[in-house]
């Protein structure tokens, strides 16, 4: 049974100016993160936001199957409501299911993180009181605590945290980033289970996937920093999920006694970075995982600006590959400002893991 949490009373009186029904701030809060990996971590900046705003109140995150398991290293979040939307088409019996189960568990108030017109359609057939979300895709009587001006807010995770303060309200200079604990306890298990000694030389995990090539850096590259870093003493592995099983294989059976701890289980990876000394991936999710469990990382990116697109927590290197003179597309010209990720070499990365390890001892 669903526990009463006593109001507060600043945050009731925000509420009432927003139009809120009284008694909607004590009901669980439903947020809607996007649901890429790193994407659904940068959603633990607004679960904390909303924690300050509403502390004690019950917060869930609606999820896909794939990033589940990040709910559970999250501190202020009850649980992850899985469910799986297809993508590129409606599947409205989808929908309807959805809207059926958030029925069933009474939510005051939706946080829809995502402009997409579909992500604000399931919480308003359930009759969600409060459907707080930008206007995006022209989502007029789906959301109905809307905010604008999206446009003057150039990062994905100022148009996030921002729905989770009051309307009208001033952003912070800086949002709380995202955290991701894992119990000491869990990390034991998963090093005896994986024959991984507490007390071995230094670990470098290497997350060679990314969404799209133009943000992967070279394999090649990455099996040469490998076989270097092998050569220096450091044990190496490499995750990522089974998109990444192929190429983890020939990196580690290039660089002799590199692992391979691909798979399909995200908590496997989460478990491997906490336990690594350092980190080595793309501007990937993978990449915010890391950074969020607090493990120092190295960032590598290409077309993406860090500026955007990088983890909130600091991270231990940020490199961006030099100007190519052409396009994203490839195409040259004077204005031309592309960066080509493959122009980032072993040893600008190979210098920057040496320091944190030599910085960490």
């Amino acid at each position: 049974m669903l526990q009463p949490v006593a109001p507060v009373v600043a945050a009731d009186k925000a509420d009432a100016a927003s139009g809120e029904p009284g008694g909607a701030e004590l009901r669980p809060l439903l947020i809607i993160p996007y649901t890429w990996i790193g994407d659904f971590v940068r959603g633990h900046t607004v679960v904390a936001v909303a924690r300050q705003r509403w502390p004690g109140r019950p917060i869930d995150l609606l999820s896909s199957r794939q990033c589940a398991p990040l709910a559970d290293y999250m501190p202020g979040v009850r649980r992850a409501l899985v469910h799986d939307m297809p993508r590129g088409r409606m599947a409205l019996g989808e929908h309807l299911r959805l809207a059926a189960l958030l029925r069933g568990e009474h939510y005051g108030a939706a946080l829809i993180l995502s402009r997409k017109w579909k992500a604000a359609l399931a919480p308003a057939l359930a009759g969600i009181p409060v459907r707080t979300g930008m206007l995006g895709e022209a989502r007029f009587g789906l959301v109905n605590d809307v905010r604008l001006n999206e446009r003057a807010l150039p990062r994905m995770v100022d148009r996030s945290a921002i729905l989770a303060l009051p309307k009208g309200a001033k952003p912070p200079a800086e949002w709380p980033a995202p955290r991701l604990v894992a119990p000491a306890e869990e990390i034991e298990a998963w090093r005896r289970d994986h024959e991984v000694a507490a007390d071995a030389r230094p670990v470098v995990a290497l997350c060679p996937g990314a969404v799209g090539p133009g943000k992967q850096w070279p394999e090649a590259r990455y099996t040469e920093l490998a076989r270097r870093l092998r050569e220096k003493g450091v044990e190496v592995w490499v995750l990522g999920g089974p998109g990444e099983g192929e190429a983890a294989r020939r990196i580690a059976a290039s660089a002799r006694g590199a692992r391979d701890l691909t798979g399909s289980d995200l908590r496997q990876a989460i478990r491997a970075l906490a336990a690594a000394r350092v980190a080595v991936a793309n501007d990937s999710g993978l990449l915010h995982v890391a950074a969020a469990l607090g493990t120092p990382a190295v960032g590598l990116f290409g077309p993406s600006d860090p500026a955007l697109w990088a983890p909130l927590n600091p991270l231990a290197a940020t490199i961006v590959a030099p100007a190519s003179g052409v396009s994203a597309a490839g195409t040259p010209g004077p204005h031309a400002s592309g960066r080509a990720i493959g122009a980032i070499t072993v040893d600008e990365v190979l210098g920057a893991v040496v320091a944190e390890l030599d910085r960490r001892g």
